[in-house]
């Protein structure tokens, strides 16, 4: 059986009973479907999990499909849908060689197309829902394709309906609308216009916005990078917690937060980590925390899952203990828990 720790950027994880590579829909559908009432696991990329040495006691099933269309006009810009199994990296790259804005600011992310609305994942001030028409699944309950359009995905800050019912929702597709031009989407993160040296709200030529969020994410360890273990990881281990005014107005008054609704406020997880007494290159067994960025826990010298996972569960104690502020955890755990 393969250790799908060889699947996975934590490099970390036991056997699974089946594995599955499904190379198109009709493979992926059918791969679901003989699973019948078995537990399963889809996995794209792998840089989003963190699995248990045990390993997954049913099917895993990796996604591997490829393939796009475009439809384009230069009224509404590009409609463009992408097979789940595409790599997201590519897929931003490509966009912005061929003309589109949108998804400069989330360059680099390790994964697959169909794991981002699932996660609703956003980088330096904007989300991927912002740029999502529709999203296909195959729905594993009623044994069905469901279409989705981005008002009924459930979309928030790290999370979708997909999400929340992860063993129901198989994405086959995502469709997104991209602008046709050569600037970027407004610039809404400090550390990115610094880095641009513009003012917040500006634009910058695409390929100039995405050169810099290339080079910050690898000034923190966030592109995988075959020769450096601080890269050997899932990114940003936890999200950023989403707290109320009164638990904000709690903290020191240098701590980093941003208004994100009504009696709600985003803080900085990294500040947070930082002063409870976690440190870089904080280590136990050969798990650690980057020596570039707080929040990414690495695979630094031939961990377990259970190394990383301990360490996580130590890093969340000590901002409960210093700041009464429970971390959620962005990456998933399988076969794992951090209570």
């Amino acid at each position: 059986m393969m250790e799908l720790s060889k699947l996975s950027t934590f490099r970390v994880g036991g056997p699974a009973k089946k594995l599955v590579f499904a190379t198109d829909e009709k493979e992926i559908i059918a791969a679901v479907e003989s699973a019948e009432n078995e537990s399963i696991l889809i996995m794209g990329a792998g840089s989003n999990l963190l699995i248990s040495d045990q390993g997954f006691d049913g099917t895993v099933i990796v996604i591997k499909s490829t393939g796009s269309s475009l439809d384009q006009d230069s009224c509404s810009g590009g409609t463009i849908t992408v097979s789940a199994g595409e790599n997201w990296e590519s897929f931003v790259e490509r966009t912005v060689e061929q003309g589109f804005s949108g998804l400069e600011s989330m360059s680099g992310i390790p994964g697959t197309v169909g794991a981002v609305p699932i996660q609703n994942v956003g980088a330096y001030g904007h989300e991927v829902a912002e740029f999502i028409a529709r999203v296909r699944t195959y729905d594993r309950l009623r044994e069905e394709i469901v279409t989705f359009t981005a008002n009924q995905c459930g979309f928030g800050y790290r999370t979708s309906l997909f999400k929340e019912e992860p063993n129901r929702w198989v994405v086959l597709d995502v469709t997104f609308q991209l602008k046709v031009g050569k600037l970027s989407a407004p610039i809404m993160y400090r550390e990115l216009a610094n880095e641009l040296g513009v003012e917040i709200g500006s634009r910058v030529e695409v390929e100039k916005c995405r050169a810099a969020v290339l080079k910050l994410r690898k000034s923190k360890g966030m592109l995988l990078d075959e020769t450096d273990p601080d890269t050997w990881s899932a990114g940003s281990f936890f999200t950023n917690p989403v707290v109320s005014t009164s638990v904000a107005k709690s903290l020191p008054e240098e701590a980093p937060r941003w208004l994100v609704g009504d009696n709600k406020i985003k803080v900085s997880a990294a500040w947070l980590l930082q002063n409870s007494g976690m440190a870089r290159g904080d280590r136990i067994g050969g798990a650690g925390i980057s020596s570039k960025h707080v929040l990414a826990l690495c695979n630094t010298d031939n961990a377990t899952a259970q190394e990383i996972t301990e360490l996580a569960k130590k890093a969340r104690k000590a901002v409960k203990d210093h700041f009464g502020i429970t971390l959620t955890p962005e990456v998933r755990l399988i076969g794992l828990t951090l209570d």
